[in-house]
């Protein structure tokens, strides 16, 4: 895993400065660059920006685009293409050792169906959610420990509309499950969802008007 990879990186450097007996700028710069690495899954472009501001210099972030609940096509792809937008503009305005990657798991509809099947007629907020957010955090991590990640999140909480202690629990959970530690932030604090607001607007991303299901469209 690449817990370990990042502790022998430190101590090689550690070990360069104890035997020198003094700290250059280089190996700074090396200590800086053994930073954890992030699987970061995104409900949308919109929300991770502020969160993608929020985490740069912390970590290096992999955007893991998995939302089988956006279940009209047009609809899914109008959000990839948003999410694929953001991450180019974003990389291409600051230094080559912050920029992000992606990452995107299969779409796929028919799981997420028979995920909140028995909760069609809840309420956007309601019982529909839990199965909904476990399907999409549990993808995450699963994709997370196949690709040497030891750390997981998502963007799900700088959302006003989304439950954070549920969000929190569940990642929790699969994180004690497969051995991985979940990013368990409230990214809607400190104006985090007004922050994503503004970046679409200096991004010019599509901001979509519903959460994704054809349940919580209460346009149609």
């Amino acid at each position: 895993m690449k817990k370990g990879k990042d502790k022998d990186c430190i101590s090689e450097r550690l070990e360069s400065v104890q035997k020198n007996q003094f700290i250059s700028l280089e190996d700074m710069n090396e200590v800086r660059m053994c930073r954890p690495k992030i699987l970061l899954h995104s409900c949308c472009g919109p929300c991770s920006t502020a969160v993608v501001e929020r985490l740069s210099g912390r970590f290096d972030i992999t955007i893991f685009f998995y939302n089988p609940n956006i279940t009209d096509k047009d609809e899914y792809e109008k959000r990839r293409k948003t999410q694929l937008d953001f991450i180019e503009k974003y990389n291409n305005r600051i230094n080559s050792k912050d920029r992000i990657a992606y990452l995107e798991g299969p779409y796929e509809t028919a799981i997420f169906y028979t995920a909140v099947k028995g909760f069609e007629q809840e309420l956007e907020g309601g019982k529909r959610c839990i199965p909904c957010f476990q399907l999409r955090l549990e993808k995450t991590a699963e994709t997370a420990i196949i690709s040497g990640f030891d750390t997981f999140g998502t963007t799900l909480s700088v959302s006003p509309y989304k439950n954070f202690e549920l969000i929190y629990k569940l990642g929790m959970q699969l994180g004690m499950r497969y051995g991985l530690t979940f990013l368990g932030e409230d990214f809607k604090k400190q104006g985090g969802y007004q922050r994503s607001v503004e970046l679409s607007k200096e991004y010019h991303l599509y901001r979509q008007h519903y959460c994704g299901c054809e349940f919580s469209n209460t346009t149609t």
